[in-house]
């Protein structure tokens, strides 16, 4: 389905808007958006529930608006009900105006969910009303009730809306680091760092599919075990003072490929840890770090940055598709972590900064 560059999953004010499904209990204590009545004029019964913020700041800063104007499905896009939408870290970063490209104000955040295709747009053939779907890069944000998708592909009965909405951004961005940037391979080793969170257990599953041996790390010993559940042969604990020997020890000719999700803490022990020629892929980083060149230079390894909006169409097709494949087949199954409800969208933005010890994606369920 088509793509649009740049502005893939926001709303701007001129387009307006492996095992485990976690049932969480409300709590009063959790902070809730306040919810704000807009009125919009001439819209013809096309109004929406939305989180919205309407100006960069803190995570109180995102409102729940009960007539946020409803989009359009232009040409290749669906318009999808969404039902749950994922939260990444990437989602704090725009919303507190610290990141690159920021979206017109107001937007709906949020850059992946599930759902059920409720119209098409002209020229799309491969979907049609009533499928169910998980999707990506929205051109308007998931955390709202619509959003316009060009990127959406079947969600196989057997998972629910929210492991739908855990599947994206995790998947998408494992699959690419595994096999468009590293050129992973049967048989090669990879070092998983932050292996219990959403990309991480997503690369720890695409990973083990595919016959390579996984090694992870995790901040806890719960993290440790959802790990090692979900395809990697050994988990070490990062917060343990001599991790990073234990792993050199038990694996001295070091890995293949590294996916590194904290690149400020973890690079120059991923320059030490990576085998000759070997690859380290950064997914994230929070901050600036200081390496010694000549430990790469030795071994002739590289680093390589992986960013999804990056994607050609084919690319998020023959991705999305593939994933779908390997979810039907049971090679992969995402892992939900925390539930919230959308009212709870300042609570999810605050668990994605402060969270330590991540067991699976963070999600907000849509009624």
């Amino acid at each position: 389905m088509a793509k649009n560059r740049l502005q893939f999953a926001f709303v701007t004010s001129t387009d307006s808007p492996m095992h485990q499904d976690c049932d969480m209990e409300e709590n009063d204590d959790q902070p809730t958006a306040p919810t704000t009545m807009v009125t919009v004029l001439g819209m013809g019964g096309r109004a929406m529930r939305a989180a919205v913020v309407r100006q960069f700041g803190s995570p109180e800063n995102i409102l729940i608006e009960n007539a946020f104007p409803k989009p359009t499905p232009k040409e290749g896009e669906v318009l999808v009900r969404v039902h749950a939408a994922g939260v990444n870290p990437v989602d704090t970063y725009i919303r507190s105006g610290q990141y690159a490209n920021l979206p017109n104000l107001p937007y709906v955040p949020g850059r992946e969910g599930a759902g059920i295709v409720e119209e098409i747009g002209e020229g799309v053939t491969e979907l049609k009303p009533g499928d169910r779907v998980w999707f990506t890069q929205p051109r308007t944000g998931s955390a709202a009730q619509y959003a316009a998708v060009s990127h959406a592909y079947i969600l196989p009965e057997q998972l629910s809306f929210s492991q739908g909405a855990a599947i994206g951004i995790a998947y998408m961005t494992a699959f690419r680091a595994l096999f468009t940037k590293a050129q992973a391979r049967k048989g090669q080793s990879v070092l998983i760092h932050g292996a219990s969170g959403g990309v991480g257990l997503a690369a720890c599953q695409l990973a083990a599919s595919a016959g390579l041996k996984v090694v992870g790390t995790a901040g806890t010993e719960a993290g440790v075990s959802i790990a090692r559940q979900n395809g990697a042969e050994f988990v070490a604990n990062h917060r343990e003072m001599e991790y990073v020997r234990t792993l050199a020890d038990l694996y001295p000719s070091g890995f293949d490929i590294v996916l590194e999700m904290l690149a400020n803490v973890n690079l120059s022990h991923d320059a030490s840890l990576v085998a000759r020629y070997g690859k380290i892929c950064v997914i994230g980083s929070r901050g600036d770090i200081q390496i010694n060149p000549r430990v790469l230079m030795q071994k002739e390894s590289s680093i390589i940055g992986v960013m999804l909006f990056h994607n050609t169409r084919d690319d998020y097709d023959n991705m999305g598709n593939e994933i779908s494949k390997l979810i039907k087949y049971g090679h992969i199954k995402p892992v939900v972590g925390k539930e919230f409800r959308l009212e709870e969208m300042p609570a999810a933005h605050h668990e994605v900064v402060n969270q330590t010890g991540t067991l699976g994606k963070i999600v907000v369920n849509i009624p």
